[in-house]
Formats: structure tokens, C-alpha cells, sequence
């Protein structure tokens, strides 16, 4: 089977959050099971150097934008890129600019990625073409609807991986997209007046998928649906949520090359050596107490302002903290604040960086995830992997992956990590104040560790619900 998979990041070529780390690990875990993925991504800056013999298979016209595309290999993964400079070859990130802000031209560079993959779809990019189109987000979302204005006979794939951003676009830019006007109604793009990119995806797709069962199920209601609830509700039956896996490579203590000191469940006591390094990288106090984590995105969604709330217990109770990742500065300012006032108890790094990433996971005891919602969630699963406990907040696929360490859990040899309530300060404080009571106990603690560290969240069984669900919508046809 030959599978597109057209998506905006895909690591390690580029990364912003989990989509890329799925993005990328969805191809291995998939060719043992007979299926053939070739990725399109966007040529950003440096992408072509890191490529294996590239060439030029077609010149495209999109959207008034001259673009290249190129194909090449990733470590024996076929790679499709879009090289258009004057859509993505700029400074700052792939959706922001360098001061944080939205490219004011997403709408067009993401079109344009969209029709790509569509003409890819239709034969018009090469000889190649797929047997399924499988579309990650709102980048590639459009991309359902060029491929019906094309007339193209392929079963699309869409997931969800985070329904809170949509690719809503206002209304003017609809003529602008050289689809059929009928394409701006109810049906199709229209939403709430202006025009989603996601919603063509929901709605022009024969099966859609997001990254945990619980996430399928909230996207159903009104609280968590975004105001796609109702068209999600529609199309229900052609909805299956299905935990994202890790690539066991990339994770592993035992043979990790970005951490200082590799160590598996035997050989925990090596973790030591690690948090000695988050004591010295990000200017800690060496008191041989708790480190606890935050390795996240610093937004509303993730509950950055709850966790701050709860900064000064933190710090009396002894443990030591740092927040390390980006976002939104509203969120991240007060943080900094707390780190001047608490200096070498608190430490904050805005930025990020794979190699902090993985060193955090390596030597921190305690990983915190507060999410308001959280679709899965991969950091859990890393802290997991590398026996740092999560304490999450129960929502999505947070509460799927990790198992509270109640007394009964604990008994029965499967508790991981400690869960709370989503959106309470005081419910956190909870939860971190068991976490610390258990951490003062050393046979539970290293207990909680072996059971964390023996869960298996590899990609091996979410890929065989792909692979049905592939040759469920194959066997089918498109609709």
C-alpha cells in the first residue's frame, strides 16, 4: 500500500510540538506491516541539506506562488518537499514569525501545501501516485477539498491532532483559493462566517482519527468541541481516536546520546547523574531534594497560569522546579518573576532545545502536565520511558496513559503517576503534595519508577489500527 502523509513538520527534519514527533514515527512503525509512506512537507530553511539524493520531479504553480517540488530520503524514508522561498523560506518558526506573531500569510502557505498534495493525489506532481492521502491538521486540511475539486478518487485519512487550532481564516481570502464558489457554505468550508481549513478535512474525509479515545469522545460536546462539535457529531461513525505511540529509539535511557548518563530500569540509581547535570545547567541549588518538570508549550491550554499558582507550595515544600519551553509571554513573565524571587529553587528557560528536552526526563523526578485538555499528550509517555513520574491533569489522553498511584493501583503493580482534576490550582497542590509524600519514600517511590518505566507505549498497536483503518477506507473507496 502507498500512503502520502502531508504534513507541516516532521522530525527530526522540523518540529514545534507532537504532531512532528507522530508525523515522523508513523512511517518506521508502518512499513513492517506492508505499507509504503512517502511525507510531504514544507521545504524550510536547511531542509534540503539534510536530505538523501534529491531531485526535482515537477514544477508547480499554487496559488500564484511558483514552487519546486523535490523528493528525496530521510534515513530510508520517502521525502517529498515544497520548495517555494516566497512562502517558507523566511526566519522564525513554521507558523510564527521571529517576534511570536502569526505569519500574516499562513492562510496562503498552507493553501498552498494543501493543493501540493492534492496534485500529488491527482497524478500532476510526478509520476507517482498514492493508493491513500492521509492529512495531519488544519495545515493540510484544505488539501480534502482540492483533491474533490480535482475529481481525485483517493480515501483520505484526516487526524486531529489538536482540534483548539482549526486554520480559520477570514472570508476574503476564499476567492482566493481557486476552489468552486459552492465550496463556501455550510457544507464544506464555511464556519461561522469565515472558512476553515480543518473542517474541509472533517467533513471531505473517509475516516478521521484523533491521537486518544477520551480526546474522540470530548470532541463530541460542547465544552471541548470548539465549535466543530456538531459537524464532528455528523460524521461520528467515521471517528476513532487512537493513543499516539513514541518512537522507542529516540526514547530510550539505555542508549540515549543526549543525556549524560545512560541507565535502565535495573540501574536507577544513574539517574542521579543527570539531575546532577539540571542542577548545574539551569543554576539549581545541589540540596539532593526533588526536581520537578515542565516540558511543554507555555500556554493557556497547557495550564501555565494553574501551575504558577501553585509555585510558592512548590518551593516550601522543598522541591525545586524548572519550567522549560515556549509560548505565550503573558504566562511566561510571571513565571521569570517567580524564578528571581526564588532563585535556585526556580529556574525557567524560555526556548527550546531536544537536548534539554531529553535531559529533563532523564534526571527530574517528578514531570508535571496541567493541561486544561490535552488531545494525548507525548511528554507523559517520554517521563514514562525515562522513569520521571508524571502527575497529569485527567483529561484526554493524559487519563488514558497514566494510572493514578491509589492504594489499590499500587497493590495490583500498574500505578504510574498521579492524576487531578483539570483547571484546579488546588487539586494540583494535591496532586504535587502526594507526589512529594510519596517521593519521601523510598521503596514506593522506586517502585512507581519500575511500573512507569515497564508500561509500553510503542507505536506497535496504534499501528495496526492505522493499517486497519487504511485498509478499511481502501477497501471501501472514497466516499
Amino acid at each position: 500500500m502507498e500512503v502520502l502523509s502531508a504534513a507541516s513538520e516532521f522530525f527530526p527534519l522540523s518540529k514545534t510540538g507532537g504532531l512532528g514527533d507522530v508525523v515522523g514515527a508513523l512511517p518506521k512503525v508502518l512499513a513492517p506491516l506492508g505499507i509504503s509512506t512517502t511525507t510531504l512537507i514544507p521545504a524550510y530553511p536547511g531542509l534540503v541539506e539534510k536530505l538523501s539524493a534529491v531531485s526535482k520531479i515537477a514544477e508547480l504553480e499554487l496559488l500564484g506562488e511558483k514552487a519546486d517540488l523535490l523528493a528525496g530520503s530521510f534515513e530510508d524514508i520517502p521525502i517529498l518537499l515544497l520548495d517555494c522561498a516566497s512562502l517558507f523560506a523566511r526566519p522564525g518558526g513554521p507558523y510564527l514569525n521571529e517576534q511570536g506573531v502569526d505569519h500574516p500569510d499562513n492562510w496562503k502557505r498552507f493553501g498552498a501545501l494543501s493543493l501540493a498534495a492534492a496534485y500529488i493525489a491527482a497524478g500532476k506532481g510526478g509520476p507517482w501516485r498514492p493508493d491513500l492521502v492521509h492529512l495531519h491538521d488544519w495545515q493540510t486540511g484544505l488539501a480534502a477539498a482540492y483533491m474533490a475539486a480535482l475529481g481525485v478518487k483517493i480515501p483520505i485519512v484526516t487526524t486531529i491532532h489538536n482540534l483548539a487550532f482549526q486554520g480559520q481564516f477570514s472570508a476574503d481570502i476564499f476567492t482566493r483559493l481557486g476552489l468552486p464558489a459552492s465550496y463556501f457554505s455550510t457544507e464544506y468550508l464555511e464556519y461561522y462566517g469565515d472558512i476553515s481549513y480543518l473542517k474541509s478535512g472533517i467533513v471531505l474525509s473517509d475516516a478521521i482519527t484523533t491521537v486518544s479515545p477520551t480526546y474522540a469522545r470530548e470532541i463530541l460536546t460542547d465544552d471541548m468541541g470548539m465549535g466543530l462539535q456538531g459537524v464532528l457529531s455528523e460524521r461520528r461513525e467515521r471517528l476513532q481516536g487512537i493513543v499516539n505511540g513514541i518512537d522507542t529509539d529516540v526514547w530510550d535511557p539505555a542508549k540515549d546520546p543526549l543525556i549524560p548518563a545512560r541507565y535502565d530500569r535495573r540501574s536507577l540509581k544513574r539517574r542521579d547523574i543527570n539531575k546532577s547535570e539540571i542542577v548545574e545547567r539551569f543554576g539549581l541549588v545541589d540540596d539532593g531534594g526533588p526536581i520537578m518538570s515542565v516540558i511543554s508549550r507555555l500556554t493557556w491550554q497547557k495550564g501555565i497560569d494553574i501551575l504558577t499558582a501553585v509555585v510558592p507550595g512548590i518551593v516550601d515544600r522543598g522541591a525545586k522546579l524548572v519550567v522549560f519551553g515556549q509560548g505565550d509571554p503573558s504566562l511566561i513573565n510571571p513565571l521569570i518573576d517567580l524564578a528571581s524571587k526564588y532563585q535556585g529553587r526556580v529556574a525557567v528557560f524560555a526556548g527550546f532545545s531536544e537536548a534539554h528536552a531529553h535531559l529533563l526526563h532523564a534526571g527530574s523526578d517528578i514531570v508535571v502536565q496541567p493541561s486544561r485538555f490535552e488531545p494525548c499528550g507525548l511528554t507523559q509517555l517520554y517521563a514514562l520511558r525515562y522513569g520521571a513520574i508524571p502527575i497529569v491533569s485527567r483529561t484526554g489522553g493524559l487519563a488514558e496513559t497514566i494510572i493514578d498511584a491509589n492504594e489499590a493501583a499500587m497493590a495490583a503493580g500498574v500505578a504510574t503517576g498521579f492524576q487531578f482534576n483539570p483547571g484546579s490550582a488546588e487539586d494540583l497542590y494535591h496532586a504535587v503534595d502526594r507526589a512529594l509524600r510519596s517521593y519521601e519514600q523510598p521503596d514506593f517511590w522506586r517502585k512507581l519508577q519500575s511500573h512507569a518505566m515497564k508500561a509500553d507505549f510503542s507505536w506497535k498497536r496504534s499501528a495496526r489500527q492505522y493499517a486497519k483503518i487504511y485498509s478499511r477506507v481502501l477497501r471501501s473507496g472514497p466516499s
